[in-house]
């Protein structure tokens, strides 16, 4: 279990976890006492982000409806901190939106909502990722093996005919899904394999390989993430 302890300097910091399943960054905070729009403004004019960090627990109100899950109206160990705009954004280099989003982070506090205009961050809010606690997570969706595609590589040719376009193409009817997972298995991303699939083909939510303790939120498994769709093609006649 995740351990969170304050060292004699006064430093808040989590135990090592599993390297497999968080980012090796630590994203560095300082605690603040109060907040408000002019602190918030202040904070973001000196090159800082406000930012909050809290436990959240969920529950499901009809056990047969998985889309029923919604938080609890309780809230523990909520801390406001503010983080440097500088590292931030050093991360994104290395982990991309959405991936932020759905990456658990070491923190290091001294002593995944985000909000962007123009470019910079104005909130952060993260939630505690303890060992134990299960965390509704959109997580996004990786499409791979694109380049191989039976679909999108097919074409056809015919010798009174000049084929001007041929293949499949991919439809990314879905970019991300939604989980209710445990914290210790939180995937940064999910990938959905194209290579075997032929025009007409399509991808489920039910198909999608995950770990087993992860529970999708949706009441129709059947629904599809992806499908490779017929191309409209324009052919001539040779003169």
């Amino acid at each position: 279990m995740s351990k969170w302890c304050r060292a004699a300097a006064g430093v808040l910091k989590a135990t090592a976890e599993t390297q497999s399943r968080r980012s090796y960054h630590t994203i560095q905070a300082v605690p603040r006492e109060i907040s408000g729009h002019r602190i918030s403004v202040r904070d973001r004019a000196q090159g800082r982000i406000p930012a909050v960090v809290f436990s959240q627990r969920y529950v499901q109100r009809d056990p047969n409806d998985p889309t029923s899950v919604v938080a609890s109206s309780s809230v523990s160990r909520k801390l406001l901190l503010t983080t440097e705009q500088k590292q931030i954004q050093a991360i994104l280099k290395h982990i991309q939106l959405p991936f932020f989003c759905s990456t658990t982070f070491p923190l290091q506090i001294r002593a995944g909502y985000i909000q962007m205009k123009m470019g910079r961050f104005l909130n952060l809010v993260f939630v505690w990722a303890e060992d134990g606690t299960q965390l509704k997570v959109d997580v996004p969706i990786v499409y791979k093996g694109e380049d191989v595609c039976l679909g999108i590589k097919k074409g056809w040719s015919n010798s009174d005919y000049i084929l001007l376009y041929c293949g499949g193409r991919l439809s990314q009817i879905r970019t991300s899904l939604k989980y209710l997972c445990p914290a210790e298995h939180i995937p940064a991303k999910i990938e959905v394999d194209l290579s075997n699939l032929d025009i007409g083909d399509s991808v489920s939510m039910h198909d999608v390989s995950i770990h087993p303790s992860l529970k999708l939120l949706s009441k129709n498994e059947n629904l599809p993430v992806c499908k490779i769709m017929a191309t409209d093609i324009g052919n001539f006649e040779h003169a």
